[in-house]
């Protein structure tokens, strides 16, 4: 089941390592987990990191032959909470 609490949703994008990776993902590209490690973290880092922000309903994850790739879900997102998503991306960068 995924979860949109609005709640869930910040405190998975609170953190700065999450933070960066859905900030990659806002231009809309679909990326692999490996495709994060210049985050400076290890892949089972980036693998908690990736199922806390598909688990708040931030990504979603799809199989693609033997990877998984990521994309984020900004029409569900802004469609639940207009400018959110923005307005923490515009934060994180300030």
């Amino acid at each position: 089941m995924i979860k949109t609490e609005l709640t869930e949703i910040l405190q998975a994008l609170g953190d700065p390592v999450r933070l960066a990776i859905v900030s990659e993902l806002a231009g809309g590209e679909t990326r692999a987990c490996g495709s994060f490690t210049h985050l400076g973290v290890s892949h089972s880092t980036l693998s908690h990191h990736f199922k806390v922000l598909r688990e708040a309903g931030v990504i979603e994850t799809h199989p693609e032959g033997s990877a998984r790739l990521n994309t984020l879900r900004r029409e569900r997102l802004d469609a639940r909470y207009p400018g959110l998503l923005d307005s923490v991306l515009a934060a994180g960068k300030a």
